[in-house]
Protein backbone atom coordinates (compact mmCIF):
# COMPACT_ATOMS: atom_id res chain seq x y z
CA UNK A 1 0.00 0.00 0.00
CA UNK A 2 1.39 3.45 -1.34
CA UNK A 3 0.45 6.00 1.68
CA UNK A 4 1.52 9.73 1.96
CA UNK A 5 -0.42 10.06 5.29
CA UNK A 6 -0.75 7.95 8.87
CA UNK A 7 -3.85 9.47 10.57
CA UNK A 8 -5.13 9.63 14.35
CA UNK A 9 -8.49 10.48 15.43
CA UNK A 10 -8.27 9.99 19.39
CA UNK A 11 -11.24 9.56 21.26
CA UNK A 12 -12.24 8.51 24.73
CA UNK A 13 -13.06 4.95 24.28
CA UNK A 14 -10.57 4.42 20.96
CA UNK A 15 -7.32 5.68 18.28
CA UNK A 16 -8.35 4.85 15.29
CA UNK A 17 -5.18 4.96 12.93
CA UNK A 18 -5.37 5.42 9.25
CA UNK A 19 -3.85 5.64 6.47
CA UNK A 20 -4.26 7.85 3.16
CA UNK A 21 -2.67 9.15 -0.49
CA UNK A 22 -3.80 12.10 -1.83
CA UNK A 23 -7.34 11.09 -3.02
CA UNK A 24 -8.56 8.40 -0.42
CA UNK A 25 -8.02 6.98 3.00
CA UNK A 26 -6.70 3.48 1.97
CA UNK A 27 -7.50 1.42 5.62
CA UNK A 28 -8.21 1.93 9.36
CA UNK A 29 -7.34 0.27 12.14
CA UNK A 30 -8.62 0.77 15.83
CA UNK A 31 -6.57 0.38 19.37
CA UNK A 32 -7.92 1.08 22.59
CA UNK A 33 -7.59 5.18 24.03
CA UNK A 34 -5.72 4.20 26.85
CA UNK A 35 -4.03 6.66 29.04
CA UNK A 36 -1.82 4.00 31.44
CA UNK A 37 0.08 2.71 28.11
CA UNK A 38 3.67 3.76 27.37
CA UNK A 39 4.52 5.65 24.18
CA UNK A 40 6.95 2.69 23.60
CA UNK A 41 4.04 0.33 23.43
CA UNK A 42 1.85 2.65 21.38
CA UNK A 43 4.80 3.47 19.15
CA UNK A 44 5.12 -0.58 18.54
CA UNK A 45 1.53 -0.82 18.14
CA UNK A 46 2.28 1.54 15.60
CA UNK A 47 4.78 -0.37 13.50
CA UNK A 48 2.99 -3.80 14.04
CA UNK A 49 -0.33 -1.39 12.13
CA UNK A 50 1.95 0.00 9.37
CA UNK A 51 3.53 -3.77 8.91
CA UNK A 52 0.21 -4.93 8.47
CA UNK A 53 -0.71 -2.50 5.74
CA UNK A 54 2.33 -2.93 3.88
CA UNK A 55 3.30 0.78 4.44
CA UNK A 56 6.70 1.76 5.20
CA UNK A 57 7.25 5.06 7.10
CA UNK A 58 10.11 6.28 4.35
CA UNK A 59 6.73 6.87 2.12
CA UNK A 60 4.94 8.73 4.44
CA UNK A 61 5.00 12.56 4.15
CA UNK A 62 3.29 13.46 7.74
CA UNK A 63 1.26 12.30 10.61
CA UNK A 64 -2.23 14.01 11.21
CA UNK A 65 -4.26 13.86 14.47
CA UNK A 66 -7.42 15.09 15.67
CA UNK A 67 -7.21 14.28 19.76
CA UNK A 68 -9.96 14.76 22.63
CA UNK A 69 -7.92 12.95 25.18
CA UNK A 70 -5.09 15.35 26.55
CA UNK A 71 -3.44 12.69 28.70
CA UNK A 72 -2.79 10.59 25.35
CA UNK A 73 -1.25 13.42 23.16
CA UNK A 74 1.85 13.49 24.98
CA UNK A 75 2.28 9.40 24.42
CA UNK A 76 1.20 10.29 20.98
CA UNK A 77 3.77 12.51 20.11
CA UNK A 78 6.52 10.32 21.33
CA UNK A 79 5.38 7.19 19.92
CA UNK A 80 5.12 9.07 16.25
CA UNK A 81 8.89 10.76 16.75
CA UNK A 82 10.53 7.77 17.74
CA UNK A 83 8.79 4.88 15.74
CA UNK A 84 7.86 6.91 13.03
CA UNK A 85 10.02 9.66 12.12
CA UNK A 86 7.48 11.86 10.64
CA UNK A 87 6.07 15.33 11.48
CA UNK A 88 3.19 15.37 13.87
CA UNK A 89 0.45 17.93 12.79
CA UNK A 90 -2.38 18.37 15.19
CA UNK A 91 -5.78 19.47 13.69
CA UNK A 92 -6.69 23.09 14.51
CA UNK A 93 -3.59 23.78 16.43
CA UNK A 94 -1.30 23.11 13.66
CA UNK A 95 -3.83 22.88 10.76
CA UNK A 96 -6.81 25.04 11.05
CA UNK A 97 -10.36 24.04 10.39
CA UNK A 98 -10.97 26.25 7.63
CA UNK A 99 -14.91 26.85 8.72
CA UNK A 100 -16.23 30.11 10.46
CA UNK A 101 -16.55 28.65 14.43
CA UNK A 102 -19.36 30.26 15.43
CA UNK A 103 -19.28 28.98 19.17
CA UNK A 104 -19.28 31.55 22.00
CA UNK A 105 -16.03 30.35 23.38
CA UNK A 106 -14.29 29.01 20.05
CA UNK A 107 -12.35 26.82 22.15
CA UNK A 108 -14.37 24.40 23.72
CA UNK A 109 -15.18 22.79 20.44
CA UNK A 110 -13.76 19.44 20.43
CA UNK A 111 -11.19 19.55 17.25
CA UNK A 112 -13.02 15.80 16.16
CA UNK A 113 -16.56 17.85 15.86
CA UNK A 114 -14.94 20.60 13.77
CA UNK A 115 -13.40 17.87 11.40
CA UNK A 116 -15.96 15.66 11.30
CA UNK A 117 -18.22 19.42 10.19
CA UNK A 118 -15.16 20.35 7.84
CA UNK A 119 -15.30 16.54 5.97
CA UNK A 120 -19.17 16.96 5.45
CA UNK A 121 -19.32 20.45 4.45
CA UNK A 122 -16.76 18.95 1.84
CA UNK A 123 -17.96 15.71 1.05
CA UNK A 124 -21.48 17.40 -0.03
CA UNK A 125 -20.78 21.48 -1.00
CA UNK A 126 -24.65 21.76 -2.67
CA UNK A 127 -25.96 21.16 0.50
CA UNK A 128 -27.22 24.55 2.10
CA UNK A 129 -27.43 22.87 5.79
CA UNK A 130 -25.52 19.94 7.19
CA UNK A 131 -26.14 17.81 10.57
CA UNK A 132 -23.62 15.53 11.08
CA UNK A 133 -23.79 12.80 13.63
CA UNK A 134 -21.30 10.91 15.62
CA UNK A 135 -21.63 8.30 17.58
CA UNK A 136 -19.30 7.40 20.17
CA UNK A 137 -18.49 7.99 23.90
CA UNK A 138 -20.74 10.30 23.53
CA UNK A 139 -23.19 11.38 20.25
CA UNK A 140 -22.54 14.59 19.09
CA UNK A 141 -25.14 16.06 16.45
CA UNK A 142 -23.32 18.99 14.71
CA UNK A 143 -25.05 21.71 12.45
CA UNK A 144 -23.57 23.68 9.48
CA UNK A 145 -24.65 26.34 7.12
CA UNK A 146 -22.93 27.47 4.23
CA UNK A 147 -18.70 27.39 5.98
CA UNK A 148 -20.06 28.38 9.39
CA UNK A 149 -20.10 25.66 12.31
CA UNK A 150 -23.33 26.63 13.90
CA UNK A 151 -22.59 24.20 17.49
CA UNK A 152 -24.57 21.25 18.26
CA UNK A 153 -26.09 18.56 20.63
CA UNK A 154 -23.96 16.43 23.04
CA UNK A 155 -25.65 13.13 24.55
CA UNK A 156 -24.17 10.02 25.95
CA UNK A 157 -23.36 7.95 23.34
CA UNK A 158 -25.04 4.05 22.95
CA UNK A 159 -22.15 2.81 25.20
CA UNK A 160 -22.19 5.31 27.97
CA UNK A 161 -25.64 4.86 28.50
CA UNK A 162 -25.28 1.20 28.42
CA UNK A 163 -22.34 0.87 30.92
CA UNK A 164 -24.21 3.65 33.04
CA UNK A 165 -27.33 1.69 32.90
CA UNK A 166 -24.88 -1.72 34.04
CA UNK A 167 -23.53 -0.06 36.75
CA UNK A 168 -26.54 1.54 38.68
CA UNK A 169 -28.38 -0.81 37.74
CA UNK A 170 -27.37 -4.25 39.79
CA UNK A 171 -29.49 -6.62 38.50
CA UNK A 172 -29.71 -5.97 35.19
CA UNK A 173 -27.30 -8.17 33.20
CA UNK A 174 -24.57 -7.06 30.80
CA UNK A 175 -26.06 -6.75 27.03
CA UNK A 176 -24.66 -6.35 23.35
CA UNK A 177 -26.81 -3.78 21.03
CA UNK A 178 -27.07 -6.26 18.47
CA UNK A 179 -30.45 -6.01 17.48
CA UNK A 180 -32.43 -7.71 13.98
CA UNK A 181 -35.47 -6.74 14.55
CA UNK A 182 -36.89 -3.75 12.62
CA UNK A 183 -39.29 -2.56 15.19
CA UNK A 184 -39.12 -2.56 18.69
CA UNK A 185 -41.40 -5.42 20.62
CA UNK A 186 -42.41 -5.84 24.17
CA UNK A 187 -39.70 -7.59 25.96
CA UNK A 188 -40.49 -10.83 27.23
CA UNK A 189 -36.86 -11.57 28.73
CA UNK A 190 -34.89 -8.49 30.42
CA UNK A 191 -31.84 -8.83 28.15
CA UNK A 192 -34.52 -8.02 24.98
CA UNK A 193 -36.26 -5.47 26.89
CA UNK A 194 -32.81 -3.98 27.25
CA UNK A 195 -31.84 -4.41 23.96
CA UNK A 196 -34.85 -3.00 22.30
CA UNK A 197 -35.10 -0.25 24.52
CA UNK A 198 -31.54 0.99 24.11
CA UNK A 199 -31.38 0.26 20.59
CA UNK A 200 -34.89 1.40 19.58
CA UNK A 201 -34.57 4.46 22.07
CA UNK A 202 -31.39 6.01 20.36
CA UNK A 203 -33.08 5.32 16.79
CA UNK A 204 -35.84 7.59 18.10
CA UNK A 205 -33.73 10.11 19.70
CA UNK A 206 -31.78 10.05 16.19
CA UNK A 207 -34.88 11.12 14.11
CA UNK A 208 -36.48 13.09 16.83
CA UNK A 209 -33.54 15.69 17.03
CA UNK A 210 -31.81 15.51 13.45
CA UNK A 211 -35.31 16.45 12.23
CA UNK A 212 -35.89 19.21 14.60
CA UNK A 213 -32.84 20.30 14.31
CA UNK A 214 -32.84 20.36 10.31
CA UNK A 215 -36.46 22.39 10.70
CA UNK A 216 -34.22 25.34 12.19
CA UNK A 217 -32.11 25.51 9.41
CA UNK A 218 -31.89 26.84 5.64
CA UNK A 219 -32.20 23.92 3.21
CA UNK A 220 -32.10 21.92 1.36
CA UNK A 221 -30.54 19.93 4.42
CA UNK A 222 -28.66 16.76 4.66
CA UNK A 223 -27.33 14.74 7.28
CA UNK A 224 -24.93 12.54 8.00
CA UNK A 225 -23.57 9.78 10.59
CA UNK A 226 -20.55 8.49 11.38
CA UNK A 227 -19.24 6.32 14.23
CA UNK A 228 -19.88 2.12 14.78
CA UNK A 229 -23.73 2.86 15.80
CA UNK A 230 -24.68 5.01 12.79
CA UNK A 231 -25.46 1.64 10.40
CA UNK A 232 -27.14 0.11 12.62
CA UNK A 233 -29.75 2.85 13.00
CA UNK A 234 -29.86 3.03 9.03
CA UNK A 235 -30.77 -0.54 8.88
CA UNK A 236 -34.08 0.58 10.51
CA UNK A 237 -34.46 4.23 9.79
CA UNK A 238 -34.20 6.78 6.68
CA UNK A 239 -32.76 9.73 9.02
CA UNK A 240 -29.88 9.44 7.55
CA UNK A 241 -29.12 10.74 4.02
CA UNK A 242 -25.17 8.84 4.17
CA UNK A 243 -23.14 6.85 6.89
CA UNK A 244 -19.49 7.37 6.04
CA UNK A 245 -17.54 5.03 8.87
CA UNK A 246 -13.99 7.06 7.74
CA UNK A 247 -15.46 10.74 8.07
CA UNK A 248 -12.83 11.92 10.53
CA UNK A 249 -10.16 10.43 8.91
CA UNK A 250 -11.70 12.06 5.55
CA UNK A 251 -11.58 15.26 7.02
CA UNK A 252 -7.87 14.35 8.47
CA UNK A 253 -6.73 13.79 5.14
CA UNK A 254 -8.30 16.74 3.35
CA UNK A 255 -7.00 19.43 6.12
CA UNK A 256 -3.34 18.68 5.26
CA UNK A 257 -3.47 18.53 1.29
CA UNK A 258 -6.30 21.13 0.79
CA UNK A 259 -3.40 23.23 3.43
CA UNK A 260 -1.36 24.79 0.29
CA UNK A 261 2.03 24.34 2.23
CA UNK A 262 1.57 20.70 1.89
CA UNK A 263 0.59 20.21 -1.97
CA UNK A 264 3.88 19.44 -3.85
CA UNK A 265 1.45 20.20 -7.18
CA UNK A 266 0.80 23.74 -6.37
CA UNK A 267 3.14 26.66 -7.40
CA UNK A 268 5.58 27.48 -4.63
CA UNK A 269 4.44 24.47 -2.18
CA UNK A 270 7.59 22.31 -0.71
CA UNK A 271 5.08 19.20 -0.18
CA UNK A 272 5.95 18.59 3.74
CA UNK A 273 6.12 21.16 6.98
CA UNK A 274 8.76 20.35 9.28
CA UNK A 275 6.23 21.04 12.39
CA UNK A 276 6.07 18.61 15.33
Amino acid sequence: MQAELLLFDVGNTSIKVGMADKNHVLASYTLPANVAQTADSLGLNLRSILSHAGVETEGLSACVASSVVPGIDPLLREAVARFVGRPLLRAVDDLPVPLENRYERPAEVGADRLVAAYAARRQFPDAASLVVADFGTALTLDCVSGDAYLGGLIFPGPGTALAALSSHAAKLPHVNMEVRAQEPAPGRDTVTSIQHGLFFGYVSLSEGLCGRLRRQLAGPVRTLATGGFAASISRVSPVFDAVMPALLLEGLRRLYFEDPANDASKPGASGKKERT
